[in-house]
């Protein structure tokens, strides 16, 4: 019989987990041939996440877990599910049930035919959601795929039925800055994506804020693109011609119009300004690459088990 690992990374979701255990488990009747794996990946919870666990795991021998010494956050926690799964295919989903799992058969039969290596879930819509969250979130998709090599479905979500071929693929990428959208898409492999409408939490709040997804948006523009990289070049190329042209224009009025060379400091002090933020933000896009780097090469470990069970 094959196995079908349920990969859910969980922070803070004491109110969710056995409602998500039960959906699952009664969706399990459409597809009784696949053996059931559950890994919770606790991200360092502060509530009484873990108590629920392992209430399921004396109840279920199919529950697993793994738990964290502290918060890593969610792509340490999908590598740390996808590293400990023993299944021939694998799922990531979210515990908090806007990952609907009646999509599952269907997901599931499209791997299994051999016909796709992924099949995952794409939002048509963000209904519910704050409307500035969702502008945001549209702005995010069409600059990345404007700059990027890599092209990110608009709306997907980390939800998907992988083959083990694909994860051991997504393991091989051992890199600590993680921003696994991108990550799913870059390594290739035939991917196929359902459409679904936005789905609200069964229960509790979402740990992720505006500025934690901010964050999370920018790791996705410094791992998949170096555009950033040439646009500072870019702007620093434009601002030495005009520096240039500027010049050429105060040398040229000075020998036309002499004594008028005093005037005009306002604007002087506009452009000291501007080129100064350009030179300040360039810095700072530039920093940022570096920072990237100086993490990759300490060579931590993505994550760090306190147990598992």
């Amino acid at each position: 019989m094959n196995k079908l690992s349920l990969i859910v990374p969980v922070f803070n979701e004491q109110d969710t987990v056995e409602m998500f255990y039960s959906a699952i488990e009664k969706e399990h009747k459409n597809f009784l041939e696949y053996e059931l794996e559950y890994w919770f990946v606790d991200d360092g919870s502060s509530d009484k996440t873990m108590d629920v666990v392992n209430k399921l795991i004396e109840k279920d021998d199919h529950v697993h877990t793994v738990s964290f010494s502290r918060n890593f956050g969610k792509e340490a926690a999908l590598y740390a599910g996808l590293e400990h799964a023993t299944g021939d295919y694998i799922a990531v989903m979210d515990v908090d049930l806007q990952d609907p799992p009646t999509m599952l058969p269907e997901m599931l039969a499209g791997v299994s035919s051999g016909e796709w290596d992924a099949v995952g879930a794409r939002r048509t819509s963000r209904k519910g959601e704050p409307i500035l969250r969702s502008w945001f979130s549209s702005l995010f998709y069409k600059l990345i795929n404007l700059m990027s090599d890599t092209h990110i479905v608009e709306g997907a979500r980390d939800f998907r039925v992988m083959s083990r071929q694909m994860v051991d693929a997504i393991l091989s990428m051992q890199e600590y800055n993680r921003f696994s959208k991108g990550i799913f898409t870059w390594i290739g492999f035939k991917q196929k994506y359902l459409d679904y409408e936005n789905q609200d939490r069964v229960a509790g709040q979402t740990s992720w804020s505006f500025w934690g997804l901010f964050k999370y948006s920018i790791e996705g523009f410094i791992d998949f693109s170096r555009a950033p990289l040439l646009l500072v070049s870019l702007l620093g190329g434009v601002a030495f011609i005009l520096a240039v042209i500027g010049a050429i224009v105060v040398f040229i009025r000075a020998i036309l119009y002499p004594g008028t060379s005093v005037f005009g400091w306002p604007s002087a002090v506009v452009i000291i300004l501007a080129l100064g933020g350009v030179q300040l933000l360039s810095l700072g896009v530039v920093g940022r690459y570096i920072s990237n780097i100086y993490l990759e090469v300490k060579n931590r470990p993505i994550y760090i088990a306190k147990k598992v069970k």
